[in-house]
């Protein structure tokens, strides 16, 4: 109940940011119109599929859960600066209900960002099948692991310097890491080897798995996104409980 009660004040936060939130999902879109049309314009024997929308739509759906770890960590570190933050810390409410509180609000805009992205990838030619429904479910994990991960960092860094981590860093780290944009096997050397140890390039595996239809490939690929989300999701716990403790 009370992470129900502090999830419920969170939401009306997030609705008094609608910039934020548009801006969540009208860039991705922005990113498929671009690709699609350089897409458009290689010939078909150059034999470039990259740009191919039924690969690019489940790519651009994991990338735009990027921006999610800017969104959850300013909202958190907005709260810490407060005397809101301190109230709260003489509550009974726990450590787990903070996170809880911070996460379930964010978690159903995760899941329509996502459809709204296939939605609008059918108007570039993506076939409509039940396999979407079923990428949209594999994006779940991917969203908790950036919203978790947001969490975390907010829960260390001030307002302003998590603009520069989540925004920036984050961001720029699944954009390049992710097989989205260019194989990272064709770069080789220490630069494939890290994209094969972070999770971004295996969410996008599995979420382009899901939406071809080709189940049986999802996996390992999503348990490795999933072994992130739940590290990144104890870790904001537990720096939380010592923040509250400290506090």
């Amino acid at each position: 109940m009370r992470a129900a009660a502090f999830a419920s004040r969170n939401t009306k936060e997030i609705l008094r940011d609608p910039i934020t939130l548009s801006f969540g999902i009208g860039f991705p879109l922005v990113l498929m119109i671009l690709l699609s049309a350089i897409n458009s314009s290689i010939p078909e024997e150059a034999n470039m599929t990259m740009f191919r929308i039924d690969r690019l739509a489940p790519g651009i759906s994991v990338f735009g859960l990027s921006f999610l770890s800017l969104f959850s960590s300013m909202l958190i570190a907005k709260d810490r600066s407060t005397s809101f933050m301190l109230r709260l810390f003489t509550s009974p409410i726990k450590p787990a209900e903070f996170i809880i509180g911070y996460l379930t609000p964010i978690i159903p805009m995760a899941m329509a960002q996502s459809a709204i992205c296939y939605l609008f990838a059918l108007i570039y030619g993506l076939g409509f099948s039940v396999n979407l429904l079923a990428a949209v479910i594999v994006n779940l994990p991917v969203a908790l692991f950036f919203i978790a991960l947001g969490l975390l960092l907010g829960s260390v860094l001030n307002e302003k310097a998590v603009g520069g981590i989540c925004g920036a860093l984050v961001t720029n780290l699944s954009a390049w890491f992710s097989n989205i944009w260019f194989d990272t096997s064709m770069v080789g050397g220490a630069f494939s080897k890290i994209a094969d140890v972070l999770p971004f390039s295996h969410a996008v595996a599995a979420a382009r798995a899901a939406a071809s239809g080709d189940f049986g490939a999802i996996f390992p690929d999503l348990w490795w996104v999933i072994g992130y989300a739940a590290v990144c999701l104890a870790a904001a716990i537990t720096v939380f409980s010592v923040k509250l403790k400290k506090n």
